[in-house]
């Protein structure tokens, strides 16, 4: 039996391996998430051709992430908040793909967006439909145009093909990954991600464990507590660090939403009804187990996330599902020089305009990539930009509730941000960078006896940061202890990429 939308039969949905080597369009967009998804089958409703490019096999991004074929699950959309509103789009991108006006190109990792036959007069050649010309301004102030093309440079599927999509505009929805901030025992095996247990459940139909603690901070908590209960996990806690008394500010924010107070009742009414105390105030300051987690130490915070002294009690569990948040991936965007700003959770985020363009004149974002908000106000600023790109006038009321809900967002941000007192959980022999094996007291020694004052001169003196994934793991936490907020990450190339790839690069692109 099919499983979702994205599973039923019909035309238009290759896999990586059918995709061609090189692909035009008027309007390429980075992600099929909430956002790229529906500024995909907006700008194609105009009249646009859009190539459409994921790193994952079926459309959703992580939020509307649903379980493959296989697993036959009869309703995925009993795991999912506004499905209704993922699966119009997603039969929506179906039908623009059987048409020919979306070229959907699953399991395509874009690691790098360069510019293209460059020209003066390029920025009216560079709008699909009169929509594309506006541009920017760089630092300064001084007025920048969009090039006559981009390149988007790809690897697509396990062969790890090289593919180019030429577009004359790009839209980033590239999404966001999990904050996490470490503690001692954080690397045992059962201490997962709060969004990674999410997944494991929406894709996977798997729990981490049978008795779960759920920790962090941010409305994600929540969700992730009631699914796992739901799914029949004990959950004995969650464990939140911030108050909600924090929300107390923004109190004509959470009124103009009664939708998201109303969301936030239901997540409460289902961890009643399965027992599950909320502590609010706390943290997981450290896991404890053998060949796995068994247990956790909770403490009471103070009002900058200090642990106070005499709080402590253990939880037995099997598993923690932790998570401080969301951090924007903004890899693609600043490659390409885009401004960005201090978002109100304390994240970098992209400076958008009011039509979702960024500083660079052709290139747009929505989504995660402006700022943490959600699926809601992804899906009407992915409509947004489609409508700005097209050269179509934006609806008035799609303007206003894109500030009603980003309202709410910078709300929640407010009142979720970390406070700087955290890092008095950590040991000196915590691991903080788990690919490299830097431990926190080795950051501390860079940074008081060796001159580290930032978090790029901690990760040249310890390696933190160095490993695998780059410091999305550890980014958070070396710039915390090196007295900084976190950076925006800035890397030539967005994901792995074989070299001979690169090295078949033409030159002008090379």
């Amino acid at each position: 039996m099919p499983t979702s939308p994205s599973d039923l039969p019909g035309p238009g949905a290759p896999d990586a391996a059918g995709c061609p080597d090189e692909v035009r369009a008027d309007l390429a967009v980075v992600g099929a998430g909430p956002a790229g998804l529906a500024a995909a089958v907006t700008a194609a409703g105009f009249g646009l051709r859009v190539a459409l490019l994921d790193a994952g096999e079926r459309p959703g991004g992580q939020f509307y992430r649903h379980p493959a074929p296989q697993l036959g699950a009869e309703r995925p959309e009993v795991l999912h908040h506004g499905w209704a509103a993922f699966a119009a789009r997603e039969r929506a991108l179906r039908a623009h793909t059987a048409s020919g006006r979306v070229t959907y190109l699953p399991g395509h990792h874009v690691w790098t967006v360069v510019p293209q036959d460059a020209a003066p007069d390029a920025a009216q050649d560079a709008a699909p439909a009169g929509g594309a010309a506006a541009g920017g301004a760089a630092a300064g102030g001084v007025a920048r145009r969009a090039p006559a093309a981009w390149v988007l440079h790809a690897v697509a599927g396990t062969e790890e093909r090289a593919v180019a999509v030429r577009a004359r505009a790009v839209l980033l929805a590239t999404g966001s990954y999990e904050r996490q901030l470490p503690f001692p025992g954080w690397t045992l095996p059962g201490v997962v991600g709060a969004g990674g247990a999410q997944a494991m459940l929406k894709a996977g139909l798997v729990l981490p464990g049978r008795r779960v603690v759920v920790a962090g901070s941010g409305p994600l908590l929540l969700a992730v507590a009631g699914s796992l209960a739901s799914a029949g996990a004990r959950v004995p806690a969650v464990v939140e660090a911030a108050a909600y008394t924090g929300y107390a500010p923004a109190l004509p924010a959470l009124l103009r939403n009664p939708a998201k107070l109303a969301e936030g009742a239901v997540y409460g009414g289902a961890l009643l009804r399965h027992g599950v105390r909320l502590l609010t105030r706390h943290a997981v300051t450290e896991a404890h187990g053998t060949d796995r987690v068994e247990a956790v130490t909770v403490a009471r915070l103070d009002a900058d996330w200090r642990p106070l002294p005499g709080t402590a009690r253990r939880i037995p569990c099997d598993a923690v599902a932790v998570g401080h948040g969301l951090v924007p991936q903004l890899e693609l965007a600043t490659a390409l020089g885009c401004a960005t700003r201090r978002a109100a959770d304390g994240t970098a985020a992209l400076d958008l305009d009011a039509h979702q363009r960024t500083s660079v004149p052709g290139i747009w974002s929505a989504g995660e990539t402006g700022g943490i908000a959600g699926a809601q106000p992804a899906l009407v600023e992915g409509e947004i930009a489609a409508h700005a790109v097209a050269g179509r006038p934006v609806p008035a009321a799609l303007l206003r509730r894109r500030a009603r809900l980003r309202a709410f967002a910078d709300a929640m941000g407010r009142a979720h941000r970390p406070g700087e007192g955290w890092t008095g959980w950590l040991r000196d022999d915590t691991d903080v960078c788990r690919c490299e094996e830097v431990p926190a007291g080795r950051i501390r020694e860079a940074v008081r006896d060796l001159g580290a004052r930032d978090a790029r001169t901690a990760k040249l003196l310890t390696r933190a940061g160095m490993g695998w994934c780059q410091g999305r793991m550890c980014g958070p936490a070396v710039a915390a202890l090196a007295g900084e907020e976190q950076a925006p990450d800035r890397r030539p190339l967005s994901c792995p990429v074989p070299m001979r790839l690169l090295a078949g690069l033409p030159p002008a692109d090379g």
